[in-house]
């Protein structure tokens, strides 16, 4: 499989310079080949090809005086601006047939110079990576890198970034051999599952009442956020002050989600360690971000979570199973199987008629363990129930039913 690994970059003054220049031809190469495809469109022209474009706006457009100063910059590297438009304009319409899974993409948009983060992309070719040296990038020369760790290949390519608060990063992408782990099993021999139930007070319980915190790394920096985004508000549009101002906010977001995003690794990295199968919901994230919760669900940062779960589950040979959203997990006893009806969010426990006293989130997380034990179990084969938990025909599949 594919994997990327990333590293700090250390740039001189000079390289600096020559980056910027590098990351203005290569947006300004993006966006010709963006508007010569929407002006193919508009004229109902076939599409240009790749070879087309690159040679009217790379190799022709040097001879113009508007555009002399692309040669200044990587060839190489401003074909695989081409090639990334042609990439994208690919995957939208393989997203409007239904090819492309996930969410619905749109069509490429135009770079703005204004953006405080700028990219570029090196084939191979035009750089050569030097484990415990540097960085060799072409039309740039040797840049200083902070090798954490060593590649495990040849990388195919190197993605050079930029981010708002003035950090630089080289991105690979390297082929990786197989690390599954040995099974997670019990003293029975039995695989160990996990049932997680996601939520905002705690970020997940299972299935035995175990309790995942939610850290709130915006929360917790929300005062000094505030603080230093009205310092912005007030310096002079254009000034060095407000250039200053900017830049420390910057690095105060990034601290913020380079805290969240190294514990959600390492979270994610402690689960699939531990356990065999892994069993969540699959949750409108996406839906819950336009309600009053939004700024608690970004914070949680659910959608990253999952992703990161089914990556590194494919990497160490683990399972991951997404139950249906619409199972009402909440409203179900684990015991007998009774729907006893929605429950506001203030509501953490209840009873049911059976007898049984249910923790709100526990029972969830039990009875997602149930549906997940019974996708998995006839994913093989098997015309099998769960062993525990609540039945899947009576827990209710409708698109009708009342969400959790």
């Amino acid at each position: 499989m594919q994997l990327r690994y990333r590293y700090r970059l250390y740039p001189t003054p000079g390289q600096r310079q020559a980056l910027a220049r590098a990351f203005g031809c290569a947006r300004v190469v993006f966006n010709d080949a963006v508007r010569a495809r929407r002006d193919a469109y508009a004229a109902g022209d076939k599409y240009p090809a790749s070879t087309v474009l690159q040679k009217r706006l790379i190799t022709d457009a040097k001879r113009t005086d508007e555009r002399a100063w692309l040669s200044e910059a990587p060839a190489q590297m401003l074909q695989q601006a081409v090639r990334d438009c042609d990439t994208a304009y690919r995957n939208f319409f393989d997203s409007l047939k239904g090819k492309r899974a996930g969410r619905r993409m749109g069509a490429p948009r135009f770079k703005s110079r204004k953006d405080n983060r700028q990219t570029m992309r090196f084939p191979r070719g035009a750089f050569k990576a030097r484990n415990g040296k540097k960085l060799a990038l072409a039309k740039i020369g040797d840049v200083r890198v902070a090798w954490s760790r060593n590649l495990p290949s040849a990388p195919s390519s190197v993605t050079v970034i930029k981010t708002a608060d003035d950090r630089y990063f080289a991105s690979f992408v390297v082929e990786v051999g197989d690390e599954t782990l040995p099974p997670a099993v019990d003293e029975h021999g039995d695989d160990i599952e996990l049932g997680l139930d996601l939520g905002l007070s705690a970020f997940a319980v299972d299935q035995h009442g175990r309790v995942i915190d939610n850290p709130r790394f915006l929360r917790r920096a929300e005062r000094k956020l505030i603080r230093l985004q009205r310092s912005v508000s007030r310096k002079q549009k254009g000034s060095n002050n407000r250039n200053k101002a900017r830049k420390r906010l910057a690095r105060q977001h990034a601290k913020v989600r380079d805290t969240r995003q190294d514990w959600l690794h390492k979270e994610t990295t402690r689960l699939v360690r531990e356990n065999q199968a892994i069993v969540v919901e699959d949750l409108a994230v996406s839906g819950l971000a336009r309600t009053r919760l939004a700024k608690g669900v970004h914070d949680a940062a659910w959608g990253t979570f999952r992703k990161l779960l089914e990556e590194k589950a494919t990497r160490y040979g683990r399972d991951l199973v997404v139950i249906d959203r619409w199972l009402p997990t909440s409203q179900t006893c684990s015991d007998c199987g009774r729907v006893d009806g929605p429950k506001p969010l203030h509501v953490r426990s209840w009873t049911c008629p059976c007898g049984s006293v249910h923790d709100r989130d526990v029972n969830a997380a039990r009875n997602i363990l149930a549906a997940g034990r019974a996708e998995r179990l006839n994913a093989c084969g098997d015309q099998v129930r769960p062993r525990t938990g609540a039945q899947v025909d009576e827990a209710g599949t409708h698109r009708n039913a009342v969400p959790a």
